[in-house]
């Protein structure tokens, strides 16, 4: 089940959804448009180690915006933070942003409760596209949870990526044992 408009004003109301800035023409039926920020990122080398801290270089999408490039991995991230205490949000791709050949997550499209901060967006492209800070990028959509939740993302000793910034955040998946 996913939460109508109504349902997550009642839940911002309540606090238990936070976004900052919160817009209400972005609020859609079940979903909440969230933009692209203004910095983007990518790796410093081609070939990324998953048991190395892989280096990134940010940079800001100038007012005439940025042409993405195919066979490039951009790390992007939402103008807005959010805070999500009671439902689990998931992100998606806007039909229009898919529709310019644009995909803005690779598999991490689901938060956890607790979640708090700004997404870090994994953006690839199937031709060169023109981007803007700014522009319509995604939706959240939030689903209830069914039980009590033991321990908060935003809780948890080893969370990685709580709190982020409104700049994009590297992988840390050097930071896992394996």
């Amino acid at each position: 089940m996913i939460l109508s408009d109504k349902r997550i004003l009642e839940e911002i109301a309540t606090g238990t959804i936070k976004i900052e800035p919160y817009l209400r023409d972005c609020l859609g039926s079940n979903s909440y448009d969230v933009h692209l920020g203004k910095h983007l990122a990518t790796y410093v080398d081609v070939v990324l180690d998953a048991k190395k801290h892989n280096e990134i270089t940010h940079f800001e999408i100038p007012e005439e915006g940025f042409v993405l490039q195919p066979n490039v991995l951009y790390l992007g991230v939402t103008e807005e933070y959010t805070e999500t205490h009671a439902h689990v949000p998931f992100l998606e791709g806007k039909s229009s942003t898919g529709r310019l050949g644009i995909d803005i997550h690779a598999t991490a499209g689901k938060g956890d409760v607790g979640f708090c901060g700004n997404w870090t967006l994994e953006i690839s492209c199937k031709q060169p596209v023109r981007v803007y800070a700014g522009m319509p990028i995604g939706q959240l959509i939030y689903f209830p949870v069914d039980g009590e939740i033991e321990v908060k993302y935003n809780q948890k000793k080893n969370a990685k990526y709580s709190g982020q910034p409104n700049r994009p955040v590297e992988s840390m998946m050097w930071k896992n044992k394996f």
